[in-house]
């Protein structure tokens, strides 16, 4: 057997039955019966049962999108719209995974922080959008404000699987509409 393959079963499994059923609700015997390993290979991989959560964080799309791939200079909004949509196709794949750890970050700490800091390095990524299209006309304030604004609607939708094939095409659009407008204002 394939340790890689085993591992990733493992994985797996976790996933889907974390999803089924909660963590806490999950013992490890079943991950490994539903990953087809000895229980002892689990432990093997995943000192602690905590530690499966942590890995499946890791399995989350990355997010990082380069500024210059997004940014329209001197188009705030279409910026902004070119950065969630690029941010919405790299996130579609990990909706059941994303909603269970947002679940789970309620009572896990390394959950949580490594949520939190994934969401600090997306209210970066806005930041810069936001400079790059805006040029340097605007307060650090306002961009830092708009960029938090921006990163929790975008969080928020994919904490809870809010960016299906079924959503309302363009269901941040107001949104980005009204920070763009804002951020135009004060530019002026």
């Amino acid at each position: 057997m394939n340790d890689d393959s085993a591992k990733e079963r493992i994985l797996l499994a976790a996933e889907e039955l974390f999803a089924e059923s909660g963590f806490d609700a999950t013992p490890t015997s079943r991950i490994a019966e539903r990953a087809g390993v000895p229980k002892g290979l689990v432990h093997y991989y995943f000192r602690r049962k905590p530690d499966l959560l942590t890995a499946l964080v890791e399995r989350l799309p990355d997010e990082r999108v380069e500024p210059e791939n997004v940014v329209v200079p001197g188009d705030i909004a279409g910026s902004l719209r070119k950065l969630v949509d690029e941010l919405d196709r790299r996130l579609s794949g990990s909706r059941v995974l994303s909603h269970l750890l947002w679940r789970e970050a309620d009572t896990h700490l390394a959950v949580r922080d490594a949520l939190h800091d994934r969401f600090q390095a997306l209210v970066r990524q806005v930041r810069a959008v936001i400079v790059a299209a805006a040029g340097c006309r605007l307060e650090r304030a306002d961009i830092d404000s708009a960029s938090g604004l921006l990163a929790r609607a975008v969080s928020y939708r994919h904490s809870v699987a809010r960016h299906s094939d079924d959503d309302v095409p363009g269901e941040l659009e107001q949104e980005l509409a009204f920070i763009a407008d804002a951020l135009a204002a004060k530019a002026q």
